[in-house]
């Protein structure tokens, strides 16, 4: 494990500044490599915030899930767990480039093998890889391939992770294909996770449903809400730069 807690604010090559939201966040991202899409900023809109909730976001990225909490959502503290160096650092730098560096950290380490205590959390968000490891073409740059299919974790692994994170009745949000949507509600009960609410994202009125935003309880009770359909980018044109 390694803690990123007081880098330089700077550039390596190939990397780039861009601005969302209006201007107001700032966001270090590589050109050509790896990049935040839409499913987080989906995902960070859907998950269910409380006052003083502590979060964790597995395999973090760039750190754009918990940065757009703590811009728009009443979190006391987040931490973001990711296994590349290259993004562990811009997720760190990230959080210094905003201002948020009292109330996010940034962990270098492997969702198999946490490097965190047991029942810490009070909400667990993931945008987690979403192709097995022999489906589909492997992209050729390593950070997106890790990022797109199940190379360093697969879902029991982030689902095991969550339950060990999570507090008595503490939240895990997920958004997952459309397509899978049956292996992930069957694995979340396997895990001790009961599935609570439920949205479906959809391109367009002519398309099928692309996404599914998926929110589960620990030891919860059963009972599903499903939410209204989500349209394109819901509430957010935030990647169009500022």
């Amino acid at each position: 494990m390694r803690s990123y807690s007081s880098p330089e604010i700077g550039l390596r090559p190939g990397e780039c500044v861009d601005r969302f939201m209006e201007g107001r966040l700032r966001l270090i991202q590589s050109r050509d490599g790896y990049r935040f899409s839409i499913d987080a900023v989906l995902l960070s809109q859907f998950v269910t915030i409380k006052p003083g909730d502590l979060v964790v976001d597995l395999g973090t990225g760039c750190g754009i899930i918990p940065l757009i909490l703590l811009l728009r959502r009443p979190v006391d503290r987040v931490f973001g767990l990711e296994i590349q160096e290259e993004l562990a650092s811009q997720a760190m730098r990230n959080v210094l480039l905003n201002g948020f560096g009292h109330r996010m950290g940034v962990i270098l380490g492997d969702i198999r093998s946490l490097p965190m205590i047991s029942e810490y959390a009070d909400v667990v968000i993931c945008n987690p890889p979403y192709r097995k490891v022999r489906s589909g073409r492997l992209n050729p740059d390593q950070r997106r391939a890790i990022a797109r299919h199940e190379i360093l974790a697969s879902l029991d692994d982030i689902l095991r992770a969550a339950r060990d994170l999570l507090k008595k009745k503490g939240r895990l949000a997920l958004v997952y294909p459309a397509v899978r949507i049956t292996d992930i509600l069957v694995r979340l009960r396997r895990f001790g996770m009961e599935p609570k609410r439920l949205q479906l994202n959809y391109p367009d009125l002519e398309s099928g449903a692309k996404l599914a935003l998926i929110e589960a309880c620990l030891g919860g009770r059963p009972g599903l809400e499903l939410l209204p359909p989500l349209m394109d980018q819901g509430d957010f044109s935030i990647l169009s730069r500022a």
